[in-house]
């Protein structure tokens, strides 16, 4: 039930996005989450490296980062968007 509120099919999101101008579709979630993970990983290997003094650990460290915060960011604004509070 949660899950078919999250992610929906794509007619489904159709017409409930037409139904509230204020919901994002999934895609826009996923660029959003994208491209805030990219500035955040970038972050993630300079404090990294600067830790470690080792290029690969950090790039190991910012890898793993950019993954699992992508997917916990994507969820985040799924769940939020359908939470009618402050709309």
């Amino acid at each position: 039930m949660i899950l078919d509120q999250i992610i929906f099919t794509k007619k489904a999101a159709n017409s409930r996005f037409s139904e509230d101008k204020n919901s994002e579709k999934p895609f826009r979630s996923i660029v959003k989450a994208f491209s805030w993970r990219l500035v955040g990983t970038l972050d993630t290997l300079v404090v990294s490296y600067l830790l470690t003094d080792e290029i690969a650990l950090a790039t190991s460290i910012a890898s793993i980062d950019f993954i699992t915060k992508l997917l916990l960011y994507f969820f985040h604004e799924r769940i939020w968007n359908n939470i009618k509070w402050g709309k």
